[in-house]
């Protein structure tokens, strides 16, 4: 039997989030099958408590000198050298640094972007945008949305050969799950109003500022409850608002939760009132556990969701949130036909034995990209030609 190969995955931070929830995905289910040696530029590590305690998973410290790029990548180019991973996986804009260390592409390079902060949540910035230009062309870049796919082909003017789609997946078996009335009890979760839920990082990005807005507009034409999942920097901030605003008696803060698929089959509707996004997890969780969405239009989230929902997705601003809102949680019977109808699209579309099939060609090296499978939208101008694996 050949030796596992080593991946030495890079993050700007591993704390919890999308793309580090994806990657113990990822670990879990290979298991002995690869080794990875993970790098946290910030010195977070709180995603290691996801990975399994049989894997073959260690933390590598690098020290990382802020705008000192010079020293930075000789220190990278050092632990290339010193490890010798079969492959290097880079996420997103804050491991570009690492793609400038492989700019001789002597270890094999994958480049995964999952979206941006709130910084470019209305334009790329031509920095970032000039600098991915003259670093990615010789790596392999992985998208999990069309979205992506367009900006890495019209703004980025990366060669398309090397862009490759892979749409995110997740166990939905585990998101179909029956209330918990005991989690419900300890939260003060009623079971008599409608439950509006949101789950995810409380990060600039996701301006949950616009949530509380658009429930103090459903406070007004109904009695209804608001459960935020999730913990990050804002959220003693999100807590002095929802007092300042009245809203104290009516929303309901979790923090963080090991079990969100417990809390999801809470709500009666699931929100998302993030500025940016591109392929939400939380999305397909929602889907996955039945429920209907009112989203902002942001990303994919139009094109994930099932046709019956797609009215749900809005223009980003709380009025038009708060009507999404509205409209579904009084008409009940709708909105448990459109969360079947997410269910149905999210086993068929986004469990993710497909994404673990895309990720097993990808660890094992072959990094050109395979055709003939279902995208979740229709190829749109610019990017018909591109690369995709799911």
């Amino acid at each position: 039997m050949s030796k596992p190969r080593t991946l030495l995955h890079v993050f700007s931070t591993f704390n919890v989030g999308g793309p580090q929830i994806r990657f113990a995905q990822l670990a879990n289910h290979f298991g002995p099958l690869y080794r990875h040696r993970i790098v946290a530029m910030d010195g977070a590590t709180a995603a290691m408590a996801r990975l399994g305690s049989g894997l073959d998973a260690e933390l590598i410290e690098v020290p990382v000198h802020k705008g000192g790029t010079v020293k930075n990548l000789g220190a990278f180019r050092r632990v290339l050298s010193r490890v010798r991973p079969d492959l290097l996986v880079t996420s997103n804009w804050g491991t570009i640094e690492w793609a400038m260390a492989n700019l001789d592409h002597r270890t094999p390079h994958l480049h995964m972007e999952d979206g941006f902060g709130p910084e470019e949540a209305q334009r790329q910035l031509p920095r970032r945008v000039w600098t991915r230009r003259l670093v990615l062309p010789g790596s392999t870049v992985l998208l999990p949305s069309r979205t992506l796919l367009r900006i890495a082909t019209e703004v980025w003017k990366l060669p398309r050969r090397n862009l490759i789609y892979v749409p995110n997946g997740i166990d939905c078996a585990r998101f179909a799950h029956a209330p918990d009335q005991t989690l419900a009890s300890r939260f003060g979760i009623r079971n008599y109003v409608p439950v509006i839920g949101s789950i995810g990082g409380l990060r600039a990005e996701k301006n949950l500022l616009r949530l509380l807005s658009a429930f103090a507009i459903v406070l007004r034409s109904r009695p209804a409850q608001l459960v935020i999942v999730g913990n990050g920097p804002l959220a003693e901030e999100l807590k002095s608002a929802a007092e300042a605003r009245g809203l104290s008696d009516n929303v309901v803060f979790t923090g963080a939760s090991s079990v969100p698929e417990r809390l999801l089959a809470l709500f009666w509707v699931y929100a998302l009132s993030s500025d940016t996004e591109q392929m939400p997890l939380s999305v397909l969780e929602a889907m996955a556990g039945g429920r209907a969405i009112a989203s902002t239009d942001v990303g994919d989230v139009r094109a994930m969701v099932s046709e019956e929902n797609r009215p749900f997705v809005v223009e980003p601003n709380a009025e038009r949130l708060a009507g999404a809102i509205l409209e579904l949680i009084e008409d009940p019977a709708r909105a448990a036909s459109i969360g079947n109808a997410n269910r149905e699209r999210a086993f068929a579309k986004y469990d993710q034995s497909r994404m673990f099939a895309a990720y097993r060609r990808l660890f094992d090296g072959d990094l050109t990209g395979q055709d003939g499978a279902e995208g979740i939208a229709e190829p749109g101008p610019g990017n018909a030609n591109i690369k995709k694996v799911s």
